[in-house]
């Protein structure tokens, strides 16, 4: 009865330490802090319950026996064990590499982070399925925004270098993306626009822009084919800037017509779909060349003009004028542009969010030091400019190696994965300018990125700001980018913590079984030194315990109970 009588104030006891985490995690510590905090008082608390149920439990009296039981074991048994042990090690180890083979990730992490992890620490149903439908899209390619000119970009690198810009796997892609953007399905009803179907397809570029000029021989006013012969015969920008007015006169002349007859039926909408996407190209293309040529302003007011007229496309030509206002160092309009497309709900890019950390960072860099913010800490604005960086890393962290020039830096390919090496080439190409205008950006950037890293749990398998970190963004930006270009794995794919602890223990119990089988007696002298060896380091435990033991008060427990 003394005994349960004591466990009833031992309950009383951890109630009270429970009541005071509980009220200082009301009060204002943050959740995990205090999470930590009340599992470090329950296993303080065990400790403490152990200690001064010795007596009664019988625990010393229990451990003698167990000694005196150990060390009568014959070989046998040792054998067994080891070989048992080594056995059920080796089928979870099996079993660990077959799931992990199959589904990427560790069944025992997998169990712990989804079924324990909201029971431990809570979850947020709605985040969670706002994760699974962006995950769904996680490894699409994307057309680049920035994508160069063939003719007088990506063919210029081929003839200084011999080096081919771009892969067979872009090329084809930006094929099929021609050949739905450009053409329809009464194309062949017109000689011009069924040469221009044909060539969309061609996989030789001489073919191609052959094929173009056959096309302006038969129809001089067909736009399709000066987009192409400006995108790959032009040799410099003012001729392919020539060629895109040439095809904007036609082609606005053709979507007015278009426009008109639209509604009369399907197959009039799917020409004045066609036609509304050339006239966008060539405004976008346009604009580019504008900026490239270094009439920057002129090139905003194309691409403001045409995002109120076709506020619809898929181009994404916000980040074509994100790009162009930093580079007149129109910040307040780069941040009014921001706060539309740095939305919860629309897709996010390297554009979006490293854009929206070098604003943060341009107010608080100039004045930023790593020395005194240690021994000060961060200011709000600082902080801000920190978390900014965190969410951006943490979107795509090939990236900042690019902008700190760590890493070399090659022609952007004309898709890119989003999350990728390849979206961080294309950002980096045309953005490293901006952030080295900003003064300190890139320094705040060396001192916060690669802690902002170790902080991400997990980037192949959890996320904290976003979805999981793809994992096939390897084998996609391989695909994508040159052979010469060392494409960036970081973060590298790792084995689940599990699955190399289990095959640790296997290979380390399957060892002792075979050493335990070969010499049995041998290996029960190692056991009992190693156990004597143990008993030697708890000493001075144990004579801690006594002396703390002895300058407890004898009626402590007794005080306890009454609580």
């Amino acid at each position: 009865m003394a005994i349960f009588s004591d466990f009833a104030g031992y309950i009383k006891a951890c109630i009270l330490f429970l009541w005071v985490g509980i009220k200082e995690f009301i009060s204002g510590l943050s959740a995990s802090w205090s999470w930590s905090y009340l599992w470090g008082v329950w296993l303080f608390l065990v400790i403490f319950l152990v200690y001064f149920l010795r007596g009664p439990l019988k625990l010393i009296e229990n451990l003698g026996a167990m000694s005196v039981f150990m060390s009568s074991l014959t070989p046998k048994f040792y054998v067994a064990l080891t070989g048992t042990s080594s056995l059920l090690s080796g089928i979870i180890l099996v079993f660990e590499w077959w799931y992990f083979r199959k589904y990427g990730t560790s069944f025992i992490e997998q169990v712990s982070v989804n079924h324990l992890g909201p029971l431990l620490g809570g979850d947020d149903a709605e985040t969670n399925s706002q994760i699974t439908n962006e995950n769904k899209q996680k490894c699409k390619v994307w057309k680049n925004p920035l994508n160069l000119l063939r003719g007088c970009e990506y063919n210029r690198f081929l003839w200084v270098t011999g080096m081919e810009p771009l892969t067979y796997y872009d090329m084809n892609l930006s094929a099929q993306d021609h050949q739905t953007f450009f053409t329809c399905d009464t194309d062949s009803l017109r000689h011009a626009d069924s040469i221009m179907q044909k060539a969309w397809r061609e996989r030789n570029p001489k073919s191609r822009i052959k094929a173009a000029h056959q096309a302006l021989e038969d129809d001089p006013d067909c736009s399709a084919g000066y987009i192409l012969l400006a995108e790959e015969e032009a040799t410099n920008i003012l001729e392919a800037e020539k060629m895109f007015k040439k095809a904007l006169k036609s082609g606005e002349v053709i979507y007015r017509k278009s426009q008109l007859l639209q509604h009369h039926s399907s197959v009039h909408e799917s020409e004045h779909r066609r036609d509304s996407n050339v006239l966008v190209y060539i405004k976008r293309r346009l604009s580019m060349c504008a900026r490239k040529l270094g009439r920057t302003k002129e090139a905003v007011k194309i691409m403001r003009d045409l995002m109120k007229e076709f506020p619809l496309n898929d181009l994404n030509i916000h980040e074509n004028l994100l790009e162009a206002l930093l580079e007149l160092q129109a910040y307040s309009d780069a941040q009014a542009l921001l706060y539309k497309y740095d939305d919860i709900s629309l897709p996010k890019s390297a554009t979006i969010c490293y854009t929206a950390a070098l604003l943060k960072a341009r107010a608080v860099c100039d004045k930023f030091s790593l020395e005194v913010a240690t021994k000060r800490g961060l200011s709000p604005a600082e902080m801000s400019a920190v978390e900014a960086i965190h969410r951006a890393v943490e979107f795509n962290p090939h990236v900042p190696k690019y902008l700190l020039e760590m890493k070399n830096l090659i022609l952007p390919p004309e898709h890119i994965l989003k999350r990728g090496d390849s979206e961080a080439i294309a950002y980096t190409f045309y953005h490293l300018p901006h952030w080295k205008n900003v003064d300190g950006a890139l320094n705040l950037l060396h001192c916060t990125w690669e802690g902002t890293f170790r902080m991400i749990p997990y980037p192949l398998e959890k996320g904290h700001l976003f979805y999981p970190y793809p994992n096939c963004t390897e084998n996609a930006d391989r695909e994508l980018l040159p052979s010469f270009h060392y494409v960036s794995v970081y973060p590298k794919k790792e084995w689940p913590f599990f699955i190399v602890f289990v095959g640790c223990l296997c290979s380390f119990t399957a060892m002792l079984a075979i050493l335990t089988h070969q010499y049995p007696d041998l290996m029960i002298i190692i056991a009992h030194g190693i156990s004597e060896c143990l008993g030697v380091l708890i000493q001075p435990f144990a004579y801690l315990l006594e002396k703390i033991d002895g300058l407890m008060p004898t009626s402590l427990w007794h005080v306890l109970t009454r609580i």
